[in-house]
Formats: structure tokens, sequence, C-alpha cells
């Protein structure tokens, strides 16, 4: 996921005219085609649904099919352009006659849908938009002055990804110095004491054959597996730190190229080590007032992410997410950084042949001991627009589409779905706690160029600017923007 694309500026208005068969998404037509072909599906009651990410074309197609035989009804799905998408279906809602009725957007974009009319308070008398139903960080991302303007559907946020096998490697040879230097932590060793003496007592119930076991060659490697596995659960590092410490002590194999390695050159896989302590609008994104870039945390958690760059030396013009992952697939990192796709990927590289390792999912580390880290996330979403004339309809297709239709969301398309109970799997579960704690883009119109800015300011920084001095000259700029101060 590349954050660069969410954040282009959009100016032009692009004029849309649609028709298809029932349940089918519609190609470019003139307005006399599309009537001749809505005479042949009756009276039923229709809205039109757009949406610009053709990867979901059959899986929408498919909720389209299955909430329009269940209702009675026709949804027509409208699949347009991602360039200036919202200015699109601004000139559809007030210049022709198919007005797109209910549509995904993206949750930073849902302050300037709101005020341009384009998003309406949803109706929910069911209570769907719920903590029970899901996350926080879901709800506060469709929430703009108090209110919900549409529903979560799907989310991106940013996870620790790291090679099991190589941190099991590391467990073994930690395990191995520890038995061969006799400096087993002595609150691992009283646990490893306690397990083996429960193993005998369980297999021996004499003092004979109790001290022929201890006698038994192999009970050396058996405190050493005990020890390895111990070491193995410390092995996920809880800050960056430990990573570091990994790095430090890593035997590393042949073709491993670097313990850690992500994309510094996108924001999305950098904003966490700020997301803390760096406030834009609050939680929800929506609030003007609530403004905090330079402070002593965030300057703390800048220069720790500046250090990293000494550590670990990663070229932001020669990097992409895209390389990061090949990198990882091939055994050439041990840790990376990567969103919600990164699961499937690695799934379809296993089938294939193409790698040949386990992995696991992790929270991102903390940045230390003392400074909490908290990532960054997206969340799409379904809007009911303003400006439709089949408000109620719509919202029961949007209720229908991020809710029960949305089980088997993520085997279809990849994408996760923000509700709770649609995270089965062990991946997923840890992708909704990273999520339940992001933060969210905010959604101020004000803030639109603010991820473009932060963006050049982690490139600062990382090749050696003044940290405090680049946050100053951010939060002076953003206090303009955001009316705190008067440009002098």
């Amino acid at each position: 996921m590349s954050l660069k694309k969410r954040l282009i500026a959009t100016a032009a208005v692009i004029a849309m005219a649609a028709a298809a068969m029932y349940g089918s998404t519609f190609e470019m037509r003139s307005e006399a085609e599309v009537e001749e072909k809505y005479s042949l599906f009756g009276d039923k009651e229709t809205i039109y649904f757009w949406y610009a990410d053709d990867t979901l074309t059959n899986y929408l197609n498919s909720a389209a099919v299955s909430f329009g035989e269940q209702e009675g009804v026709r949804v027509l799905p409208v699949l347009t352009s991602e360039s200036e998408y919202l200015e699109a279906i601004n000139d559809a809602s007030l210049r022709t006659d198919q007005i797109p009725d209910v549509y995904l957007l993206t949750n930073d974009s849902l302050g300037k849908a709101y005020l341009a009319g384009l998003a309406s308070e949803i109706i929910d008398e069911a209570g769907v938009c719920s903590e029970t139903n899901f996350p926080k960080a879901a709800l506060s991302a469709v929430s703009y002055k108090d209110k919900y303007i549409a529903y979560p559907l799907s989310y991106e946020t940013s996870v620790l990804v790291y090679n099991e096998t190589y941190l099991a490697e590391w467990a073994r040879q930690q395990a191995v110095k520890a038995l061969e230097e006799e400096e087993i932590p002595e609150d691992m060793e009283d646990a490893l004491t306690d397990d083996i003496a429960a193993n005998d007592a369980s297999e021996n119930d004499t003092p004979e054959n109790d001290a022929a076991a201890q006698e038994e060659p192999g009970n050396d490697n058996r405190l050493s597996k005990l020890t390895e596995e111990e070491y193995l659960e410390a092995a996920v590092p809880a800050t960056v730190d430990d990573i570091l410490y990994f790095a430090d002590t890593f035997d590393v194999p042949e073709n491993v190229e670097g313990v850690l390695k992500w994309d510094v050159s996108d924001i999305f896989y950098n904003y966490w080590f700020v997301g803390e302590y760096m406030i834009v609008g609050g939680d929800k994104g929506d609030d003007t007032k609530l403004l905090d870039i330079s402070n002593q945390e965030t300057i703390q958690c800048l220069e720790a992410y500046k250090g990293m760059n000494q550590f670990f030396s990663i070229e932001p013009d020669t990097i992409t997410y895209d390389s990061v992952v090949d990198d990882f697939v091939n055994g050439r990192t041990v840790f990376t950084i990567a969103t919600t796709d990164i699961v499937k990927r690695l799934e379809e590289a296993k089938e294939e042949g193409n790698f040949a390792y386990d992995y696991g999912i992790a929270t991102l580390p903390d940045v230390n001991a003392e400074l909490d880290s908290r990532s960054m996330s997206v969340t799409n979403t379904v809007v009911v627009n303003g400006y439709s004339a089949h408000k109620e309809l719509a919202n029961r297709f949007a209720q229908y589409l991020t809710g029960e239709f949305s089980s088997d969301m993520y085997e279809r398309t990849g994408k996760v779905p923000a509700l709770l109970k649609g995270c089965q799997s062990g991946a997923l579960q840890i992708m909704m706690l990273a999520y339940e704690d992001s933060v969210p883009l905010p959604k101020m119109m004000e803030t639109e160029n603010f991820w473009m800015y932060l963006e050049v300011l982690f490139s600062k920084i990382w090749n050696g600017a003044d940290v405090a001095e680049a946050l100053g000259e951010l939060d002076a700029q953003m206090r303009v923007q955001l009316g705190h101060i008067e440009l002098q």
C-alpha cells in the first residue's frame, strides 16, 4: 500500500454515465442506452453503488446480486477511475439522474465529502456501528463532528513480520551459548528446574529411577531444548532496542543481508515511531483545535528513528515496499514492516514454492522501554450519499456489505474486514490488535497536505537533519493552516 497515491491533490471533474445488466459492473454508456437497459428491469427500486478498486469487482458484484435477491431490489455497481474520484461523484450527483446512492471512500476524505453534502449521517436504528461489531479505531474513522457518516468496511495498518525460522535459529544459538557459559538467567533457570522436576516426577515413581534419570545421557539436551523455547518466546521484539540487540547477537545465515528492512520512503511504514505522541485532530481526526506536533516525546522518538539509519543502512531512493517484501520472501531479511496484504502474499509464495520459511506477525514494537509506538491506519468505508433519494435502501445495503457479507472478504479479496468477528485466523487477529490501537488518518480538509509534509520531515531526519528544528518548522506550518496562529 502506498500512501502517496492517496494524497495526490484533485481538481478536474469527470462526467459519468453508466448502465449495465443486473448485478454487473457498469461500463460507460450514453443516457439513451441507460434508459433502454432500465426497461428490462421493471419497477424495482434501484440504487447505484460506486467504487474505484477493480480488485473488488467480483466481490462487489456478488454482494449486489445477493442483496438484490434478498431484498427484491436492484444494486448496480459502477466502477470508475480512482483519479478525481470524489469530484466525479459530486458531478454525477449534481448533473445526472444516476446519482451514486452509496459508494466506497477512504476515511481521510469523509470530512470533505460531508461538507460537500456527499455524505450523510447514517440511519442506524439497529446500532450496527457499535463496539460490539467494530473496534474503536473503525468507529473513530467513520465519525465526524460526533456523527457516524459512513460504515467501516476494511482497513490497512502496519505490523511487524518476522522470519520465525531465523528466530528459532537465534534462540538455539542463545541457548547453546547460555549452557556453555552457564549464564542461564536465574528466573529462567528456576522455571526450567521446575519443568524438569515435574517431568521426572510424572515418569519415575522411585528414588532409584529418579537418580538413574539424572545420570542418563541427554539431560543437557533436554535443558537446552527448554532454554531454547524460552529464548524463542523472547525473540519476538517488544521494543526497537530488542531488534538492535537481536542484530548484535545473531550469527546470521549466509544469505541474510540485513536484520531489519522496511520502506523508509513511505510515511505509512514510518508513522508508528511518533503515532503515540503526535496529535493531529485527535483520535477522530476532526478537531482542528487538537494539534501537538513538536513535543518532547515526539522529539525523542524521532531521535531514535534517526539513530536507526546508523544501524540499518537503507537508501530511501532505491527501496520500495515490493522490494522489501521480495527480500523477506527470499530470506534476505529477518524482520520487516508490512501492511495487511502481507499474509496473503506470503501464503501464495509458500504455495508456489517461493517461500521456504516459517513466519510470524506481531504488533509493532515500542520505540523503547519508556516510549510507546502506535501505527497509522486507513479505513475503507461505505458512504450513503446526501443527495440520494434512496437513503434507507442505501443504508441497508451498506450494513449488509460491511456486516454479514464481509465474512469471507479476506479470502476473496485480500482486504481485511473491519468487522470484529471477521478475524478468524491468528494472523488476522494480530492485525486487528494493531488496528484497534492505531491512529486513523485525520479527515480535516485543512490537513490534506500534512502527510506529504510529514513524509518530507521523516526523509530529512533519516538523512541527518536536526530533529527539534525540523519538527518546529512543521508545527508552525500546521498551526497556520489550522488557524491557530496568523501568518505574519
